[in-house]
């Protein structure tokens, strides 16, 4: 059994052919084409072959794929697999995005696939699997005409069963490697942080904070501020310092007269609310006018 994942050729011969159980979401989105497909008993033969040890042997080879699998004849047919590619460009797009997104990059780097990773493609008008059957190009030698054939069948459930051991295999359908990929996503993750320290110490001098600070003029600011930059708004919440300060003790003995202290502080707390609500609502409007 051969296992050369990157960046040359990669094998799975017949010793790697159990399928494995309990499916992550990728190696669903690539089978689900063709559980949809109409050809129900083409199918069920297509998953004998793969569970059988049909397929002798799998190669990747860059973006294609190319298989041998045994058939009714003594000599096996040959078949081929691939995506279209991305270009060069299409993929400096594409890692840039995951560039930009700290928890796409931390999980490539450490050698696992985001759950969403689908939207880094979106986001630049691509996908990262095939929409329809169609867009997966097959051949086989075999003479059955209709494709994909239960040959063309059994290796793509198989290659469902490499995905879930080895998400990066989607990358390289589409041209770019594991490798390459996380070579590319530290360049720009590296050019990103050169550019950040580059910008700030290009601060102006005048711009930087002075020292020693005097704190005298610590809350004065003679620069005009922006209009977009200023929002007055009421509080978010309706307590006061006076809820927090509670209720006002009257009285020098409260044993006496109880009744008519409680009846004095709540009198005197109204007044103060009502005081502290018309201040606030003016300090308002004046904060509003100021200008016009």
């Amino acid at each position: 059994m051969m296992r050369d994942y990157d960046p040359g050729i990669q094998r799975v011969t017949k010793e790697d052919n159990t399928a494995i159980s309990g499916r992550e979401w990728w190696v669903e989105r690539w089978l689900e084409l063709l559980d949809k497909y109409r050809f129900k008993k083409r199918l069920e033969r297509a998953r004998n072959y793969a569970r059988q040890g049909n397929v002798l042997s799998i190669d990747f080879q860059e973006q294609k794929v190319f298989a041998k699998v045994q058939g009714t004849e003594p000599e096996p047919y040959q078949l081929s697999i691939f995506l279209e590619p991305f270009t060069d460009e299409q993929w400096d797009y594409v890692i840039e995005t995951m560039s930009q997104r700290a928890i796409f990059s931390a999980k490539l780097l450490a050698g696992e696939m985001p759950k969403n990773i689908e939207e880094v493609f979106t986001a630049n008008g691509l996908s990262l699997f095939p929409f329809t059957l169609e867009d997966v190009r097959s051949r086989c030698s075999c003479p059955d005409k209709a494709n994909p054939c239960k040959h063309i069948g059994a290796v793509y459930y198989l290659l469902g069963d490499r995905f879930g051991e080895d998400p990066f295999v989607l990358f390289q359908l589409r041209g770019r490697s594991k490798a390459q990929v996380i070579e590319a996503l530290r360049k720009f993750r590296s050019k990103g942080k050169e550019e950040q320290e580059n910008k700030e110490t290009d601060i102006p001098v005048s711009q930087k904070v002075q020292y020693p600070l005097k704190i005298a003029e610590f809350w004065q600011y003679d620069q005009p501020l922006e209009p977009g930059l200023v929002v007055i708004a009421p509080s978010p919440i309706s307590e006061t310092i006076l809820d927090v300060l509670g209720k006002i003790p009257l009285g020098n003995d409260e044993a006496e007269k109880p009744q008519t202290n409680v009846a004095t502080s709540d009198a005197v707390m109204q007044y103060l609310n009502s005081v502290y609500q018309a201040v606030s609502q003016q300090a308002i409007i004046s904060a509003m006018t100021v200008g016009e």
